[in-house]
């Protein structure tokens, strides 16, 4: 499975081990250069909620993964209903990719819905 497909669609559960790192030899990194950063999560709680919104609300951009939570409980609800409030105040985006991913942009950054490579 490549690495996209890991962070945006595989099957599974994920561990944070299960990202490839890649060699970035030559390749400048420094990250007080960077406006935004990417992300990746896991909400259990509400608690993990809450470093979401922080990050957000600093201009970054979340991939969260919400396997953790019971699609029936309303604490899902409730922190899915948080982080949309939080997008919408920062001008920001979200989705929720399948049953077990959330999406949250800062201002400027926009989530498109059409699939690439679907047509």
């Amino acid at each position: 499975m490549g690495l996209m497909s890991k962070i945006l669609g595989g099957r599974g559960s994920r561990e944070l081990d299960d990202y490839a790192e890649l060699d970035v030899r030559g390749v400048d990194t420094a990250v007080e250069d960077a406006s935004m950063q990417v992300y990746v999560a896991e909400i259990a709680d509400q608690q993990d909620a809450l470093e979401i919104k922080d990050a957000v609300y600093d201009g970054h951009l979340v991939v969260a993964d919400i396997t953790r939570l019971r699609t029936e409980d309303q604490t899902t609800e409730h922190i899915i209903e948080d982080l949309r409030q939080v997008a919408d105040e920062v001008g920001g985006d979200i989705v929720k990719k399948g049953d077990d991913q959330l999406i949250v942009t800062p201002a400027g950054v926009k989530i498109s819905r059409e699939k690439l490579g679907s047509r």
